[in-house]
């Protein structure tokens, strides 16, 4: 079955795209559509948003359409930035300068636990809809450590190294996104 990845991040475009290609899932991004449409992130929560661009997608596609909304979620930040982890500090700053901002914010706090989360939405071509949700459990960590994944990858420490420094195969296996979509996978097993 082919599914358009709701993403204009080239980033998750190869994650995702990693990910579901194990489980048999063909995947074309909106660009390859020629959709260069961007869909406002108004929602309150992950799985709002990452419907809305489900939703919005497939119905320029006519396409089936999966979309994601995923952040880090910081125990003493109160779960931020959360839902704004891209937006993190304003348009002017990129992966880089969201992770300075985000440690100069975490100056003097002793408790480093945090997650990242995703929420995955799909849209079936009969309107189906179907959300779920996948998190990954780690630490935060003082200094950037590794040159792999993206955004705050670098940061987020889990049992032996951040997953900057994990090999993409590896981070595919374990991270958020992949328990995302490996529940989807579950709940669309029939039907694809």
């Amino acid at each position: 079955m082919k599914f358009v990845l709701a993403t204009h991040n080239p980033n998750k475009i190869r994650e995702m795209g990693a990910i579901l290609g194990q489980f048999g899932v063909e995947v074309v991004s909106p660009k390859e559509l020629g959709i260069t449409v961007d869909v406002e992130e108004t929602g309150s929560t992950f799985a709002e948003n990452a419907m809305l661009k489900a939703k919005a997608i497939c119905e320029l596609a006519k396409l089936p359409a999966i979309a994601d909304d995923s952040g880090l979620c910081v125990d003493a930040l109160n779960g931020g930035p959360g839902g704004y982890s891209a937006r993190y500090g304003g348009p002017g700053l990129d992966d880089t300068g969201r992770w300075q901002l985000l440690l100069k914010n975490m100056e003097g706090k002793e408790d480093r636990a945090c997650r990242f989360v995703c929420a995955i939405a799909c849209v079936l071509a009969d309107g189906e809809t179907v959300t779920v949700r996948g998190e990954c459990e780690g630490e935060l960590l003082h200094e950037n450590h590794g040159a792999g994944g993206f955004g705050y990858d670098p940061l987020f420490y889990v049992p032996e190294c951040t997953f900057g420094e994990l090999a993409p195969e590896v981070k595919n296996r374990i991270s958020h996104r992949a328990r995302a979509l490996g529940r989807l996978r579950d709940v669309l097993k029939d039907k694809i």
